[in-house]
């Protein structure tokens, strides 16, 4: 089942002069890791604000065309059904903070819906493990560090169990050791659900080996949407459209170009010492 379908999708804000997104048709495949990239300012919060929902219910603007979330349009969903379906991470956690303590700030939304005492307490000690975060039950959501901060946000959405997370550049903010943190949820996540994963994100390097399918937005359209192993391909193209590949990835590319390699490109590290090695193996033979 399609967890996503846009068409024909299009909003532009009130007072601007331009669409921010435009011509937005793609489907997004359930039990799926999708990542958005692309440069700032081109569509890219647009996009996943109006899968959530919160275009066009929470701004001013003009909209054309459908989202449908696991077939129903978003616009005909009530705000409990489409919370249920789509939980959404901001890049601000604090933003989405309501509670005094973290453990007040997981159960609030469970408690909400009318969970067990058992329910909730097993969905406490589950998001807690996947996120790392139960050393900070009893301290401020707003006195902790920012890479904290964030793995509480995304253990209050994730607690729900929403069939779709969507995390909007959960990286952004934070430093080297915060953003590893966060990858590793992201792969905890991965590894442990069901959920259709949609992530904003600009950390190509970390994000691309999790992926299932890559969209690059830019100007406000999807300019490309594939697999890594194909998203990759022309790396010209890449950065001609904001986006650097990772570094593996470009060179395999370029011996790709030149003729020497004909298999599917690398995403990681790992996969460009290995694909070397084959390369180095075949020539030297």
């Amino acid at each position: 089942m399609k967890a996503v379908s846009c068409r024909d999708l299009a909003w532009k804000y009130s007072g601007r002069k331009r669409f921010a997104i435009e011509n937005i048709n793609l489907d997004i495949e359930e039990n799926t890791f999708v990542s958005i990239v692309g440069p700032n300012e081109h569509g890219k919060t647009t996009l996943v604000s109006c899968i959530k929902g919160l275009i066009p219910a929470s701004y001013h603007g003009v909209w054309h065309g459908q989202v449908d979330i696991f077939g129903q349009d978003n616009r005909h969903m009530s705000g409990q059904r489409l919370a249920s379906e789509v939980g959404f991470v901001f890049a601000d956690p604090e933003s989405q903070f309501t509670s005094m303590t973290v453990e007040e700030e997981l159960v609030f939304g469970l408690e909400n819906i009318g969970l067990s005492f058992q329910e909730v307490t097993d969905r406490l000690a589950w998001v807690s493990e996947i996120t790392n975060i139960r050393n900070l039950w009893d301290k401020s959501p707003y006195e902790i560090s920012g890479g904290q901060k964030q793995r509480v946000a995304i253990a209050s959405v994730l607690a729900m169990k929403p069939r779709i997370i969507i995390l909007d550049e959960p990286t952004s903010m934070l430093d080297p050791i915060g953003k590893d943190s966060i990858f590793d949820i992201m792969t905890n996540i991965k590894r442990e659900t069901n959920m259709t994963i949609i992530v904003v994100e600009h950390n190509i390097e970390q994000v691309a080996p999790l992926s299932d399918m890559m969209i690059l937005m830019y100007e406000g359209q999807v300019a490309r949407i594939s697999p890594p192993e194909e998203f990759f391909a022309n790396s010209d193209f890449l950065i001609d459209h904001g986006i650097l590949p990772p570094q593996a990835t470009a060179f395999i590319d370029r011996v790709k170009q030149d003729g020497l390699y004909d298999g599917p490109l690398p995403v990681d590290y790992e996969g460009g010492v290995k694909v070397t090695r084959a390369i180095l193996q075949q020539h030297a033979a």
